[in-house]
């Protein structure tokens, strides 16, 4: 049975991608050894990490202004490292979700932490519209999370601001194309869109880099991993190959581009399916605020939902359950998944609810 992966993260992988690194795994470009073997201070890596730096400079539109670097920990660390090293006396955050809250709580550490906008009265339905936001004159940055993965929200387009913009894009880096040069900093788990968990890709432009304070630890600076190209101690050198055969991919398939309008077209034959039901299948997110990454809906009672949730395991979809936090139920389509597990899934809720 062919199983398609809507688990929110470690999320699905291209099966190209993963084909091509089972080939490889145990002999990379006839070295006779597998990536995971050899040295990060070798040939062999350095041309893995210059390639995949170059495949998002390519796809992402990232300019000589900014430093690509990759960090272990993930986002959660990055909820650290960013008040640590570019918070002076206040910053705006902006809360859309459990993500973004834990980020405020972190930076609240380090300084003054101002919200700017909420959604969390409304049970984190939608965006705040950019017209009621509230920063800060006097703000180092402004942070947000430009898709929530547990309440199923989106910024559909994101705003100018005068102090440097950052985003959490943990669950939707290089689903579309995006203007980079609107942001100060970029950060991403890799687990959802590019590649295996455990860093974060981080693009941060260089003019930031030198704010740190001098009594920020080494291993959480910034300036330690731009300065080094990510080599300043051994990086997790099998991630990093993998976010390198991701974006391959990417631009074989057509680049982003290509990849916005596929996640687009998957996105609205689902939300179509949930629209179209006479409220058998619902959704608490605004329309303006819909998730093209995670589609979240529930169904008439937790019965029938886990009744579907059954029925979708045993047709080969696996991952739909919805957060311990929220409940219900979440398709999660990535980059990865194809239009066809879309399609699958649509088939199995229209035939579900004919039948129940």
């Amino acid at each position: 049975m062919k199983i398609f992966n809507f688990n929110a993260g470690p999320a699905m992988m291209p099966a190209a991608v993963m084909e091509r690194a089972q080939k490889e795994f145990c002999n990379f470009n006839n070295t006779g050894c597998g990536i995971l073997e050899h040295s990060h201070r070798g040939s062999a890596f350095q041309g893995v990490l210059d390639k995949t730096n170059q495949n998002i400079r390519d796809l992402f539109g990232v300019s000589d202004a900014y430093d690509i670097v990759y960090i272990q920990g993930g986002a959660s660390m990055q909820f650290a490292m960013i008040p640590m090293n570019l918070l002076q006396g206040a910053a705006d955050y902006v809360d859309t979700g459990t993500w973004s809250s834990k980020a405020i709580k972190e930076a609240k550490g380090f300084g003054e932490v101002r919200i700017a906008a909420q959604s969390k009265d409304t049970q984190y339905d939608h965006i705040p519209a950019f017209s009621e936001w509230k920063l800060s004159d006097d703000a180092s940055y402004v942070h947000i999370t430009s898709n929530n993965t547990i309440y199923g929200t989106q910024y559909p387009s994101f705003p100018k601001t005068r102090a440097p913009l950052i985003a959490d894009m943990s669950s939707d880096i290089m689903s579309r194309r995006v203007d980079v040069s609107s942001f100060g900093l970029i950060y991403a788990g890799a687990q959802k869109n590019l590649g295996p968990s455990g860093l974060a890709l981080v693009i941060i432009r260089k003019d930031l880099v030198g704010r740190t304070p001098a009594n920020v630890p080494t291993m959480l600076r910034y300036e330690t991993y731009t300065r080094e190209n990510s080599l300043y101690n051994t990086p997790p050198t099998f991630a990093i190959y993998m976010i390198g055969l991701v974006t391959d991919w990417m631009k074989e398939i057509g680049g982003l581009g290509a990849i916005e309008k596929r996640n687009d077209e998957k996105a609205a034959l689902l939300y179509k399916a949930i629209d179209d039901s006479d409220g058998y299948f619902s959704t608490p997110v605004r329309k303006d605020s819909r998730s093209k990454m995670n589609v979240v809906f529930r169904l008439p009672s937790e019965e029938l939902e886990t009744k579907f949730l059954k029925r979708t395991s045993e047709a080969g979809m696996i991952g739909l359950k919805g957060h311990r936090s929220v409940g219900g139920v979440r398709a999660s389509i990535y980059n990865a998944m194809p239009l066809e597990g879309v399609q699958k899934l649509v088939e199995l809720m229209e035939n579900f609810r004919k039948n129940n």
